[in-house]
Order: structure tokens, then sequence, then C-alpha cells
């Protein structure tokens, strides 16, 4: 099990002048949104939020506007505090520390990344990035250093003496990555920050984005309202709904399994062929009484096209493999269902 980097326990946030008798009520009584709003003035924000994000894993929360993911992700760095429950950074209570700790957090192992990222217009591309480090008073020569390899990183070497106003918006976009990454953070934070883009260079950013956390092992909150996004760049997914977090899983997992009417209606139209994998629609070997003499073989690994393209040549059922070995079998039928995803045989 990787390490833990962030963990939240039970986080509540009300917003409200009687926000702490409300959030007593809500644990003695059970009251509800409507409830605690109609009786104490008061708005749900966050409801009982629980999840672990391990060393290096890009952590999506998903929701439509007014879910509470932006809400949430704030939490971790303490721009909003909590009404009740438990934020950890790599194992300290956040809630627990001084102001002149949580200062030292923010600047060294946190970086936030908005979607829109307030560059300084006067402040060339290499200043901005290095602006955190000069609040730091870093020497100047060494903050430049760092923002020149940030802005490499981002593939903006050739740029640093530019205005940003001369950038295009994605590559002001990079500027805003490359700032988050020159105090070379844990965690990064980063709310919605594609968003505003136009789809092509916001794929691409994607892309981008996702290799750079790789190869940094960089652990990332990616907020988005957008679930083909979560599903290309993270590796498990908190999808929300009116403050509460109704399912958490892996693409796979969410796309094949919703929890509940409202997570199926979000994935109804999401292309399953290179998510689904072949280990999550096969039939044990052992419970197969078929023949699979001269089958075609896929490794457990395989996408549901890469699927297909063996099955429309046999009439036998596809064979899965892991490491040599022969542990299950796909047939048509599971196969189709695979393509239709979260509904049951």
């Amino acid at each position: 099990m990787q390490d833990t980097v962030v963990k939240l326990d039970g986080v509540w946030k009300i917003f409200g002048a009687q926000a702490d008798d409300a959030m007593k009520a809500v644990l003695s009584e059970g009251l509800s949104k409507p409830q605690v709003l109609e009786r104490f003035g008061c708005v749900v924000g966050v409801q009982d939020a629980n999840f672990e994000v391990a060393r290096g894993e890009i952590f999506c929360i998903m929701g439509l506007s007014g879910s509470g993911k932006s809400t949430l992700v704030r939490h971790v760095n303490r721009l909003i505090e909590p009404t009740a429950g438990k934020i950890e950074i790599m194992g300290q209570d956040v809630s627990a520390i001084s102001a002149n700790e949580l200062r030292r957090i923010r600047a060294q192992q946190i970086g936030m990344v908005f979607q829109h990222m307030a560059l300084m217009p006067h402040r060339s591309v290499r200043d901005n990035v290095a602006y955190p480090l000069e609040i730091r008073k870093i020497s100047k020569s060494k903050r430049w250093a760092v923002s020149d390899h940030a802005l490499g990183l981002v593939d903006l070497t050739g740029y640093e003496d530019r205005l940003p106003r001369e950038l295009s918006g994605g590559m002001q976009q990079r500027v805003g990555i490359a700032r988050a990454l020159a105090s070379d953070p844990e965690i990064l934070l980063m709310d919605e920050p594609f968003s505003a883009l136009d789809p092509l260079i916001r794929l691409q950013l994607q892309d981008q984005f996702k290799a750079l956390v790789a190869q940094l092992q960089k652990t990332t909150l990616f907020i988005t309202h957008d679930l083909d996004e979560a599903i290309r760049i993270g590796h498990r997914i908190a999808i929300m709904k009116d403050g509460v977090i109704v399912q958490i899983g892996t693409p796979e997992e969410i796309v094949m399994n919703p929890a509940d009417d409202y997570v199926r209606e979000f994935v109804q139209g999401i292309s399953k062929l290179k998510l689904v994998k072949a280990h999550s629609i096969m039939e044990p070997l052992e419970s197969f009484s078929g023949s699979v003499d001269g089958a075609p073989r896929a490794d457990h690994g395989a996408d549901l096209d890469q699927l297909i393209d063996l099955a429309v040549g046999t009439e036998q059922p596809v064979v899965i493999t892991d490491g040599g070995a022969d542990i299950g079998v796909v047939t048509k039928p599971r196969l189709l269902r695979g393509i239709q995803g979260g509904k049951d045989d």
C-alpha cells in the first residue's frame, strides 16, 4: 500500500451564523440538508466526506456546479475551515497546527492551480513563476534557476521573458502549473484548471499534465465538472452531489458499476472501448463449460476494443490470460454487456 498523503475523516462544512448549532442537530437528530436550511438558515456545503489519497495518485473530485467539490478541496490547505471532521497532510492534522506552520505548509508542500490563473500582467513569465519563491526571500539567482526549470517541465523554455498577454490561454495555464511546481510541493490542488480552454488545447494539456504528474510523482486532487476529463486523467474519481460523495472508484469501476441513478446518468454517454478491461467482464475459467481449443487469447488488461478485434474473427470465446496462465473467458454476450456497461447479466 502506498503512503497516504491526504486523508479526510468525517469532514463537514456548514455555512451560516448558527453552523455549530446546526452541526450538533445534524449529529444528534440526523437532520437533512433541507431541514438544516429551514431550521437554522444554514447551508450544508460538505457532508461527512471521507477519503484517502496515496502518494503520486491523481484523485479527481467530480460534480456539477454547487455539488461542493471546490468547497471540499479548499479544506485541504485550510482556505476553508471544517465545521467538523479531521484533515491530515502526511499524517499531520492541519486543523491543529499554528498559523506559522500552516503558512509553511501552504508555501512548501501544497501548490494550487485555479481556472483563472491571475498572472501578474506587468511581470515576465519567469517572474510570475518565481513569485512564490520571492515571497520566501530566496535569492534572485536561485529562484530564476528554479523558475526556468519549472518552465522547462511544462514545455515553455524560450518564453521566460515574455509577458502573460503575449501567450495563448493554454500557455498561460501552463505558466500557472509551473508556478505551482516551483516550490516542489508534495501536493497539487487543481480547481478546474482547464475548463476555460478550447477542446483541443484542453486535451493536450490533460495528457501533458498526466505525464508530468507521473514523472514527478505529485499527489494531486483535481476538481472538474467533466466526467470525460476525470476519466481521462484520474486514477480514482469521487463523484459529489449536494455536498455528498456518492461514489469513489477507478474510472472502470464507476462506469461498470454506478452506485445509483445519478452516477448512471453521468456514465451512460461514456465510451467504454478503451476504458473497460478484460478482467472486469470475464467469466472465470473454472466455471466455463465450453471448449477453448484454438480460441484466441488476450491479456487480462486488454480493453474492449482489443477484445472486439479478436472476437469478430471467431465463434469461440476469447481466453483471458495473466502471466501466461489462462484465467477466464470472454464470450460474445459478456463482451456486449461490457460495451453496454452498468447493466446486470
